[in-house]
């Protein structure tokens, strides 16, 4: 609130990662609030709440998250390789390698809502740029 008043703009990465509008980094983009609502998780706003920014771009615009979502599962997955090999450490004489495959393929499936959800809100910040006007209304 005290940002509004002082003219502040809302900050761009805390904004992809509460997937919120990037026209005017304050309207939430899906109707569910939790990533873990499973029957409603996917279902986005047709228009921004706050600024109405149109989220349906044209049909089949979000089928390029599929490029932002495997992106986000290697560099994920990549973060975790280092931190077990620092962490644990790997060896040719025992099976460490399995138990961090295990182990991330089970990260990887709890955390494939938030990813999902995640990457489209990538997706649409690459085709919509933030609008200051929006955000005075």
């Amino acid at each position: 609130m005290c940002a509004d008043k002082l003219g502040k703009r809302p900050n761009f990465l805390w904004s992809i990662l509460q997937n919120r509008c990037p026209a005017c980094r304050k309207g939430k983009i899906f109707k569910a609030d939790s990533a873990y609502d499973l029957k409603h998780f996917t279902e986005m706003n047709h228009h921004c709440p706050v600024c109405g920014e149109d989220f349906e771009r044209e049909i089949g615009f979000y089928y390029g998250t599929g490029y932002v979502s495997y992106a986000l599962t290697v560099a994920f997955s990549v973060a975790t390789f280092i931190a077990w090999w620092v962490l644990i450490g790997f060896s040719l004489y025992d099976n460490r390698i399995f138990w961090w495959l295990g182990v991330n393929g089970v990260l990887l499936v709890l955390l494939q809502p938030p990813i999902m959800r995640l990457s489209r809100t990538i997706w649409l910040t690459f085709f919509v740029r933030y609008k200051p006007e929006t955000v005075l209304k």
